[in-house]
């Protein structure tokens, strides 16, 4: 069977710290393979944040996730302190791939790494829309590729 393979950018466009609480964390002790999620979506809503957004409001729009990838690299456990980083990459005319690292914040250990498939969504509308030219503006991206 093929395993999931993803690719790091070169450098990340943000990155913030995020305690690992008991609620993240399985009976095996380590950080629960779908808790891990929420601590991505943590760290997406930080960095949509840093730039003056939420996920209803880039320029105008939303965004939704339309598919997510991972790989695990080590575990994590209880109190750990998770280095999240986040790029936005490989833009298309309705979204893009928010790329992540996660590491142990003092060691530097890798925990995991995965992307996150992003589309713009114009939820007035009900429907998925253009990146918003800012957004894409922000990371070198033409808008409509």
């Amino acid at each position: 069977m093929a395993r999931v393979h993803i690719d790091l950018p070169e450098g990340f466009d943000f990155s913030t710290d995020i305690t690992l609480y008991l609620s993240h964390i399985n009976y095996g002790n380590h950080l629960d393979n779908a808790l891990l999620l929420t601590v991505v979506s943590e760290a997406r809503l930080r960095f949509l944040k840093s730039m003056g957004y939420t996920e209803l409001d880039v320029e105008g729009v939303g965004i939704i996730v339309a598919d997510a990838a991972l790989q695990y690299r080590s575990e994590a456990r209880h109190g750990e302190v998770m280095r999240v980083a986040m790029a936005a990459c490989d833009f298309n005319k309705s979204g893009c791939d928010l790329v992540w690292q996660m590491c142990e914040a003092e060691s530097g250990r890798e925990v995991a790494r995965g992307k996150t498939g992003i589309l713009f969504f114009d939820y007035a509308a009900g429907k998925v829309t253009r990146v918003p030219e800012g957004f894409a503006a922000r990371f070198g991206a033409a808008r409509g590729q």
